[in-house]
């Protein structure tokens, strides 16, 4: 009986760790999986950190976006406001151009066919 709970105790990583599950001869005898696998694990961790940079790249490139779009709104509502027929009014008052609005449309002039 005292076998029994001897061999209980000895768990895999014990046996792994004396050689006794993954030993030289597996690795020997199975280096071509083993390199096809290491080469997996190698790929599966580079298109990890890939996408996690590509993934922090766009964060980056929406938050600028963002930015920008507001800047675009900013400047599309001073554009707006300086057109605008009384602002217009003002600036030609403050540079004493001389300038008024007409209160009558302009005349069309029909020449006679005599």
């Amino acid at each position: 009986m005292a076998k029994k709970t001897k061999k209980k105790n000895d768990n895999i990583l014990l046996r792994t760790l004396h050689g006794r599950i993954l030993s030289s001869d597996f690795f020997i005898n199975h280096w071509k999986s083993v390199l096809l696998a290491l080469f997996m694990i190698l790929i599966y961790i580079n298109n990890r950190y890939q996408c996690a940079t590509r993934m922090e790249h766009i964060r980056k490139l929406e938050q600028r976006l963002e930015i920008v779009e507001t800047e675009r709104i900013r400047e599309r509502s001073e554009y707006m406001s300086r057109i605008r027929e009384s602002s217009m009014q003002e600036l030609v008052e403050q540079m004493r151009l001389g300038l008024a609005i007409q209160d009558q449309p302009p005349y069309k002039i029909k020449k006679e066919n005599n």
